[in-house]
């Protein structure tokens, strides 16, 4: 039976990433704790407004892949720009972090307050690197914009991910996705947000990402967010692992990590 490289079980969770990934132990690692009161407001953000544009039918393709669900992008017309960033950056992928149950998930957490999941768009900056991969080996690479989970009504655009979730039950299982899925709609209303230099949340943990978090979280519903927590880890050919998880793709959050001499800063207030 293939096992995980890296998981969120007790022996292969985050505590024990850096042993095969040395730069999970670095000094510029994400998550953070969001701490309001050290955020310093930034006129140079809002001077140059953060914007977006996204190709709802570029969405191609949805899959499991052991440690969540994860939609895969034609980045071709997508572009961030402006905010914390310089130059433009492609879409390449979204993915979703979420808890066992819904009073955790989030990998950021504000002021230590923990939220039902996370959200990340992961965009790369095409103005400087030919590609993702070479993109996510430099401190300017990437630029992930974060939304937070929040439990409530059902949310229109996620739920054209939660209907796709049967077809990809086990790890390394995808389906293409018919329907269009709008990433501005996965976006909260109100666009102010914090920011700061961090890194990818999942091994290698590579230093590379400029993260832009929103404030205001947007809501899904309690139903939705258990049809994630009934994918597995697992292919279907192999036995389920006797692990704490028993197989389910739960808990599949890093915690917060020091934010230590990183400078938080904030566009807007909430």
């Amino acid at each position: 039976m293939s096992t995980l490289e890296w998981g969120y079980t007790e022996s292969n969770g985050p505590s024990t990433w850096a042993k095969k990934f040395p730069t999970a132990a670095g000094s510029r690692q994400s998550p953070v704790d969001i701490v309001t009161s050290l955020a310093a407001s930034d006129t140079s953000l809002t001077s140059k407004p953060l914007s977006w544009k996204y190709v709802p039918e570029n969405t191609r393709r949805i899959v499991n892949t052991g440690y969540g669900w994860r939609v895969d992008v034609d980045g071709e017309g997508s572009e961030l720009v402006g905010g914390p960033i310089d130059g433009e950056y492609k879409l390449e992928q979204y993915h979703c972090h979420w808890g066992f149950r819904s009073d955790k998930g989030s990998e950021h957490t504000v002021d230590g307050q923990s939220f039902a999941g996370e959200l990340h768009l992961v965009h790369w900056n095409s103005s400087k690197y030919e590609s993702f991969g070479e993109a996510a080996g430099h401190p300017d690479g990437l630029a992930v914009l974060g939304v937070l989970l929040k439990v409530g009504k059902e949310h229109p655009e996620f739920q054209k991910i939660v209907e796709l979730i049967p077809k990809i039950y086990h790890r390394g299982e995808g389906t293409d996705i018919e329907e269009p899925i709008d990433p501005v709609k996965l976006l909260p209303e109100t666009y102010t947000y914090w920011t700061y230099l961090g890194s990818l949340t999942t091994p290698p943990c590579s230093e590379s990402v400029t993260w832009i978090l929103f404030k205001d979280a947007i809501e899904v519903s309690e139903e939705q967010l258990s049809v994630f927590r009934s994918l597995r880890c697992y292919k279907p050919e192999e036995a389920c692992p006797c692990d704490e998880l028993e197989g389910l793709i739960i808990n599949n959050y890093r915690p917060p990590l020091p934010l230590g001499n990183r400078e938080l800063r904030e566009c807007g207030s909430a």
